[in-house]
């Protein structure tokens, strides 16, 4: 994001745009050390337009970029002079800003949400565990707003404006999100899921119905529309400058391996499992859509409890590491 700072033509106002931001506090100190970079030899204001859906949470990000909650040495609204702070409640797969008007997009772990779901999985919670049709129909969907993201972010940006993503995806060993060598964390979802439908706690529409509204991409579904000169895409203007895979161990984890003298395998678990609900969490509730509130809080607390409890038991496998496709794009 420095490199491209330096590298995006100079306009009157540097308009920044954060896609998916939920409530700004994942990515306020990146901004927050960014901005001060800027300000050291550039006195230009700043826009940053937050961006999520309807539904998300705008007055915390608002209470949090003004340093009423939250870490307050990161509150770059209060910190430096003409920066603005503005929020957008429409979803990333339209136009949400004016022509031309973007100098820096960016976005982190939010473009694997699909913009609806092509269709239940009646045997399994996500794509990943699909089978081939299935997964077909995902991919498919993908692609199109893959395809609608990318046009939209062109059409914002000004000439030489960057768009940078850090998205969840598959990479070349096909390592993602909760399978990276150990336990699969969807899989553990969708088998205490069914836990509960085979005890009849839940239905068997309750357990479809919980299919998340994701895809995963592989690295080649990424590049797909800029690999073709004749593309869409590619003669809306927009060129990969690159394209690279990471892997993130879980913190969890990795505390708990260095600690173990002193947190135990429950502990861990404790530890482990917020994190994961903070997340998926909707996905189950949603599913139970109709019963009582007193209902579906005892559902889902039951569901994370069995999983928690398998990880209390042996944590060995069992972690969050996080698989991310970061790609440099250009609008020319």
């Amino acid at each position: 994001i420095e490199e491209a700072i330096e590298e995006i033509p100079k306009v009157s106002i540097l308009r920044i745009a954060d896609f998916g931001s939920a409530d700004g506090g994942t990515s306020q100190e990146l901004w927050c050390n960014l901005i001060k970079k800027i300000r050291s030899k550039d006195k230009r204001p700043i826009e940053i337009l937050y961006t999520d859906l309807a539904s998300n949470d705008f007055s915390t990000l608002f209470r949090i970029m003004q340093g009423m909650q939250g870490n307050s040495n990161f509150a770059y609204q209060n910190l430096f002079n003409e920066v603005y702070v503005h929020g957008c409640g429409t979803g990333f797969h339209k136009q949400l800003m004016s022509d031309n008007s973007l100098s820096l997009g960016f976005s982190a772990t939010a473009m694997h949400y699909v913009s609806e779901k092509p269709c239940h999985i009646n045997d399994h919670v996500h794509m990943v565990g699909a089978n081939v049709e299935v997964k077909e129909k995902f991919k498919y969907q993908a692609l199109k707003d893959w395809e609608s993201i990318l046009l939209n972010r062109s059409k914002e940006l000004i000439s030489g404006g960057r768009f940078i993503c850090i998205n969840f995806g598959i990479d070349e060993k096909g390592r993602y999100l909760g399978n990276t060598g150990g336990h699969n964390m969807f899989d553990k979802f969708s088998y205490y899921w069914k836990h509960l439908e085979k005890e009849n706690i839940i239905t068997n529409e309750e357990f479809i119905t919980a299919t998340f509204t994701q895809h995963y991409r592989t690295v080649e579904e990424f590049k797909k529309p800029f690999k073709n000169p004749d593309s869409i895409v590619s003669k809306s203007g927009l060129r990969l400058k690159s394209c690279k895979t990471i892997l993130t161990d879980c913190p969890y984890k990795t505390n708990y391996q260095n600690n173990k003298k002193t947190i135990t395998a429950k502990e861990y678990a404790a530890n482990l499992l917020p994190t994961m609900r903070s997340w998926s969490e909707t996905v189950f509730r949603t599913a139970l859509a109709g019963r009582k509130e007193e209902e579906i809080n005892e559902i889902v607390d039951r569901f994370y409890y069995l999983y928690q409890q398998e990880i209390a038991l042996d944590p060995e496998g069992h972690a969050m590491d996080y698989v991310h496709v970061i790609m440099d794009i250009e609008k020319i």
